[in-house]
């Protein structure tokens, strides 16, 4: 009988997540499908896994802090970030993990003469974003709208600002990690902030993928080399494949597949 997997978000209709993941399930002969599901209240993700029937998912916007608290056994990384986007059932628990962060920190090789950074937001995707930057030897800091979800990185350490109270610095890059631009034309910052913060960057990147953004559009006008969020969404959903199919294949071959979605 074959396995179910899905993802849970709000939105969800953009995801590539079943094409990726679908690709591979194919060609290496596992017997999985994966699907998409518009979850709007993330209080009911763990009774909807079940009444799905589902034997794993990947969580997108905005609901990683829900699943985070959805899971019976969470692996260290997700336990240090609150944070989970990849869920497996075994005997009827859910074990979280969190793919993401290390999807991303391997986006980044791409820029390795970059040491500080800028995050747009302080959501579950900044939370585990982070902490695996910090932990590879970044400098982090964090800029959101409001002060309420900055509690959870000021504790940590991190140096954070609100749109009120912004003192840049020279940043190499500069991260959109909101949904800013995923469904509307906003950008994740006023205009007079982003040009403080962008001055002196390497490049812009948005974990929005498969779009270009208003915030990429923006840098894009400002000379600013730019990135989405395609990378990301390879390289956390290979992984989260890997625990999927409990690493019966090696990742390499799982990112082959994988990257044929980008082609179609």
């Amino acid at each position: 009988m074959k396995q179910l997997f899905a993802i849970f978000g709000n939105p969800v209709s953009h995801s590539k997540s079943p094409l990726m993941h679908n690709l591979a399930f194919k060609k290496l002969r596992y017997p999985a499908c994966y699907t998409r599901y518009l979850l709007q209240d993330g209080s009911r993700l763990k009774e909807t896994f079940f009444a799905l029937n589902l034997k794993g998912a990947n969580i997108t916007v905005p609901h990683k802090e829900e699943a985070f608290k959805a899971c019976d056994v969470l692996d260290h990384f997700a336990q240090k970030v609150g944070a989970v986007n990849t869920i497996v059932e075994r005997e009827g628990k859910l074990y979280g993990y969190n793919t993401d962060a290390p999807g991303f920190l391997k986006t980044l090789k791409s820029f390795p003469q970059a040491k500080t950074v800028l995050l747009l937001g302080a959501g579950g995707t900044a939370k585990a974003t982070a902490v695996i930057l910090r932990d590879a030897g970044y400098e982090v800091t964090l800029l959101n709208r409001s002060a309420g979800r900055l509690k959870y990185f000021e504790e940590k350490g991190f140096e954070t600002y609100t749109f009120e109270n912004f003192k840049p610095k020279a940043y190499d890059l500069v991260i959109n990690m909101t949904s800013a631009g995923l469904e509307n034309n906003f950008l994740p910052a006023p205009d007079e902030i982003l040009e403080k913060a962008v001055s002196s960057s390497i490049a812009c990147i948005d974990v929005i993928y498969g779009k270009n953004t208003p915030f990429l559009q923006w840098a894009q006008t400002h000379n600013k080399p730019t990135k989405d969020g395609s990378e990301m969404l390879l390289y956390q959903g290979v992984i989260a494949f890997d625990y999927f199919t409990d690493h019966r294949f090696k990742q390499k071959e799982i990112e082959l597949h994988m990257r044929q979605a980008f082609l179609l």
